[in-house]
């Protein structure tokens, strides 16, 4: 199992989430994460917030890795989500979003959290594994993909 399979869970993908804006999306991880890891959906939000006004965490052809550091948050956790349609998301290929991976990494997270978003953004660059992600219905089978992803060495 890769890093990824290891902080994300079935209940923490999301599909075909219906939202117009990154607001939207951050305000729906933060009520996930609020209701089960127990951290309180502002300090989800603002945290995740806070890290979008640095710079946009889109990736482009249509993916996103939003990430941030949330107290109380006891070790990292993921949530994908597939939006209903796409959002603009400031991308640099100026193209929607539709496709995300939210990491939530404890306050004084080490480097796990930047080996989980060097292999997001490794997985994510595959146009195969794109497609697929676009593709699947089921929750489990997402999640079987995701988590048995292998990244090159």
């Amino acid at each position: 199992m890769n890093l990824i399979g290891k902080i994300l869970t079935p209940d923490h993908i999301l599909l075909d989430l219906d939202v117009a804006s990154k607001k939207r999306v951050f305000e729906q991880v933060g009520l996930l994460v609020e209701n089960t890891r127990g951290i309180a959906r502002s300090e989800i939000f603002d945290s995740l917030f806070s890290r979008e006004k640095l710079g946009s965490t889109g990736l482009g052809q249509g993916v996103a890795i939003p990430h941030g550091r949330a107290r109380g948050l006891k070790e990292a956790t993921g949530v994908f989500i597939r939006l209903k349609a796409p959002i603009p998301f400031d991308a640099p290929d100026g193209k929607p979003v539709q496709c995300l991976f939210v990491l939530l990494v404890p306050e004084h997270a080490t480097d796990l959290h930047l080996q989980v978003l060097s292999e997001l953004a490794q997985m994510f660059s595959s146009r195969q594994m794109r497609e697929q992600m676009l593709g699947l219905n089921a929750r489990d089978d997402l999640y079987k993909l995701l988590s048995d992803w292998t990244p090159h060495a």
